[in-house]
């Protein structure tokens, strides 16, 4: 994993980094920061940050990496901080990884001081809905996207780079209705593609066209 997750780097890092904006002399909070990999990159852009993830093991390798920030063994669904006390909070594929993610959006919500922003990176439910992905033929070639049970939440098992996790399949609407009901306004949804530059150099990345895999969203805090 040190040698970064493809989707991440190539995909999803410099949406994210957009949406988050200028972070200079914010209280950023990372919701699942694992072992710290965005928190730097926020951190290098001036963000006074602190991150938490129940894993201990990944908050210490965090706090070697990066020790002008503030890192917590914690779990979303109770975060170690005050009411109000963040200006923007960050979850980069992390809800599909918090069991109750409806409390963890409750608890983002009262950490954001009014106005402040929640900006999320997530798997598309059509992408955890499927246990097979691609529908091959006879010569392995990609025909379509499996999927089933859409609107059934659900534990799934995910495997790579030698460890096992599991991730959760929600519906889009599961996420949906959580921000809007925990006081949220949406300011801005979107699916990204790569880019020309990186197809050109990366082809394996094609199939992103037919299938997003991913969506970015960007909440608000009511308020000033």
């Amino acid at each position: 994993m040190a040698k970064g997750d493809p989707h991440r780097v190539l995909l999803l890092d410099d949406a994210m980094l957009g949406l988050c904006g200028d972070v200079s002399g914010l209280n950023v909070l990372d919701v699942g920061c694992g072992e710290g990999r965005f928190c730097r990159m926020l951190g290098e852009r001036g963000g006074r940050l602190t991150g938490i993830d129940p894993t201990a093991e990944l908050i210490a390798e965090a706090r070697r990496r990066q020790t002008d920030a503030t890192f917590h063994v914690a779990k979303a669904e109770a975060l170690p901080l005050a009411d109000a006390s963040v200006d923007l909070a960050v979850s980069y594929l992390s809800l599909l990884d918090i069991p109750d993610f409806r409390t963890a959006i409750f608890e983002m919500r009262r950490v954001l001081r009014p106005g402040g922003r929640c900006v999320v990176a997530n798997q598309n439910g059509f992408a955890t809905a499927s246990s097979k992905f691609w529908a091959r033929d006879e010569e392995n070639n990609r025909l379509h996207w499996t999927m089933d049970n859409y609107l059934t939440e659900r534990p799934t098992k995910a495997e790579w780079a030698g460890i096992s996790v599991i991730n959760w399949h929600r519906p889009l609407s599961a996420y949906f209705q959580t921000f809007l009901r925990a006081g949220f306004l949406l300011d801005d949804f979107d699916e990204p593609a790569p880019g020309a530059k990186v197809l050109a150099a990366h082809e394996n990345m094609r199939s992103n066209l037919r299938v997003p895999l991913f969506c970015t969203m960007v909440w608000r805090a009511p308020g000033a």
